[in-house]
């Protein structure tokens, strides 16, 4: 399924707030790169304001709308909606200093900044930007673009956005570069959403009406994965002869924890049947931060390099 994966032009980490999910985008994008991909490994965040913690899980400078570069095969960038409208305006104006110009326009800054439709065009606009960039030889710049998504709301509301651009202005530059996106987000051979989740009720019930929105949206959901899983040092039947000696001699200072294993089990099993895609875990571990992620990223890294990839049209 890794090697799948991989193969896409982008990967959409999606998620509630609080689940890991940055961690997750962050995983992924190391892992990726030890195989020999390479990543972008993007923010899209609706606040270009303050520090970035995905840079901070890489080892990344947080250089804004520059790509950087972390480490072989590894690249990281924070988009920001300004950076996409002056894209958008060098590439409909005719000549370049037009979009310079108008971008100093105090008046059109506001106007841009104003609306959270214009701002989310904006970071839409940046991304398909450094998506479709090539190099010289015609390669992609960034054959894998791995985005964490802004939290729930935010990242809906992004992906809503084309079709609601296209019932208001279906031709034009906008209505063109607005369909683009929306093929983009929507062609499974080119990009996969990654749902995260923790093994708990609510989180999960969480996870399963954001995967029915993605859904209805048309994004292409291709896994889900359950972060901090606790590990299980029981088999059926020993669990079940715990539970009859608690039963028999009271309470231990391990029930709480045996009851969280059962929460996390029936999480597990209830996720796997609500969306009928790949589930994958990713253990509970005592790391924070960039170890955090390094210690992760071996369950995702595949055992042999892989072989370079076939680049499809952006």
């Amino acid at each position: 399924m890794l090697e799948a994966l991989w193969e896409k032009r982008a990967l959409l980490v999606s998620g509630k707030g609080g689940v890991g999910k940055s961690t997750l985008a962050a995983t992924l994008a190391v892992a990726a790169a030890r195989s020999g991909r390479q990543v972008l490994l993007v923010e899209m965040s609706p606040d270009d304001d303050g520090p970035s913690p995905l840079a901070a899980l890489v080892g990344a400078r947080d250089e804004g709308p520059r790509v950087t570069e972390v480490r072989p095969h590894l690249s990281f960038v924070r988009l920001a909606a300004s950076e996409g409208h002056r894209h958008f305006l060098q590439d409909t104006l005719p000549v370049r200093w037009l979009a310079d110009a108008a971008l100093r326009s105090r008046a059109l800054r506001r106007f841009l900044e104003a609306g959270p439709a214009l701002r989310e065009m904006g970071l839409l606009y940046q991304m398909l930007t450094l998506v479709r960039r090539t190099l010289p030889d015609g390669r992609f710049t960034h054959p894998l673009s791995i985005i964490d998504l802004p939290a729930t709301g935010h990242a809906l509301a992004i992906a809503a956005l084309p079709r609601t651009v296209l019932s208001l202005m279906p031709g034009g530059p906008i209505g063109r570069t607005v369909r683009e996106g929306l093929d983009f987000l929507q062609d499974p051979a080119r990009t996969a959403v990654l749902l995260t989740s923790l093994p708990e009720p609510l989180p999960v019930s969480e996870a399963l009406t954001l995967a029915s929105e993605l859904e209805r949206l048309g994004l292409p959901l291709a896994a889900a994965v359950l972060n901090r899983m606790p590990e299980d040092p029981f088999t059926p039947e020993s669990h079940a002869a715990l539970q009859r000696l608690l039963a028999t001699h009271g309470p231990h200072r391990g029930t709480r924890a045996l009851a969280r294993l059962e929460r996390a089990r029936a999480a597990h099993a209830r996720l796997a049947a609500g969306l009928h895609v790949p589930l994958l875990t990713l253990p509970e571990l005592p790391l924070t931060g960039p170890e955090l992620v390094e210690r992760l990223a071996d369950v995702f890294t595949p055992r042999e390099a892989a072989e370079p990839t076939r680049e499809a049209a952006p």
